[in-house]
């Protein structure tokens, strides 16, 4: 896949691509060339063979400072409805993008996490975060709604929809603390341990069944949407898919031979 993007930060080493914002004096801000091109990556990233996990991560002890004032912002004041569409919908298509991926998505969370930032954390599948972290979904203080890339849906599903709704009305900052107590973070780490953490997290969750991983997510993304007996079986039938891999075989194997089961994707 392409790894050498014009407007974003990317590695890729031992199967985990390691993706950042590149405007570390500037807290990190998205543009509207960035937004693209994350949303097409991430999209390219569902037929990628060489990537098992993502980790978002902060630069320059932030993670993004959300939709640049100056080069997003200000041009949206001056565009037709027309345009504006069209720029809602692009927003949206990353969010969609980073569920869709297949791939498990981590979250590295220091300093400013706002706006659009804060949609990214949140459509990630895990987020690791510093004391220092503060995330806030200030769409309201700029004069807009609460309801930006998915926000209603989705922030409600994972730190309640009364939690949830007083950030959307308010725009204020979660703290690191309400952050993890509420089930926003999966875990509070000192910023010096920050990449360690993730990256332990990131290699504990690529040396699993990476087929299942990925139905994995795509359970957890269309079941929001299914009637408990619709979810039952779907599950039945992505369950029926995995146990025609090797790796479901090669766990057997090695459970017989009393030893770790090396996966590998297929």
């Amino acid at each position: 896949m392409k790894t050498e993007p014009k407007h974003f930060l990317l590695s890729i080493e031992d199967r985990i691509a390691t993706v950042a914002l590149d405007r570390p004096e500037r807290k990190n801000p998205l543009t509207f060339e960035s937004y693209a091109e994350l949303r097409d990556w991430f999209r390219d990233l569902h037929y990628s063979d060489d990537v098992d996990t993502v980790v978002f991560a902060s630069n320059g002890g932030n993670f993004s400072s959300g939709g640049d004032v100056h080069d997003i912002i200000g041009p949206l004041t001056k565009m037709s409805m027309k345009e504006l569409l069209a720029f809602t919908r692009m927003t949206g298509d990353l969010v969609k993008a980073i569920v869709n991926c297949g791939k498990p998505v981590i979250a590295a969370i220091d300093g400013v996490c706002v706006g659009a930032g804060a949609i990214i954390a949140m459509a990630s599948d895990l987020r690791i975060a510093t004391p220092e972290a503060k995330v806030a979904f200030l769409f309201t203080r700029v004069g807009l709604a609460g309801c930006d890339m998915g926000a209603c849906a989705i922030l409600p599903r994972i730190i309640g929809q009364g939690r949830a709704a007083e950030l959307l009305y308010t725009g204020r900052s979660m703290s690191a603390d309400e952050g993890h107590a509420w089930g926003f973070h999966n875990k509070v780490v000192e910023a010096a341990d920050l990449t360690s953490a993730v990256r332990n997290m990131a290699s504990r969750i690529a040396a699993g069944p990476n087929f299942g991983n990925m139905m994995t997510k795509t359970m957890l993304a269309q079941e929001w949407s299914m009637s408990i007996e619709q979810a039952i079986e779907a599950e039945a039938q992505a369950q029926a898919i995995c146990m025609k891999t090797a790796d479901f075989e090669r766990a057997y194997n090695a459970f017989v031979a009393k030893e770790r089961p090396v996966f590998k994707g297929n």
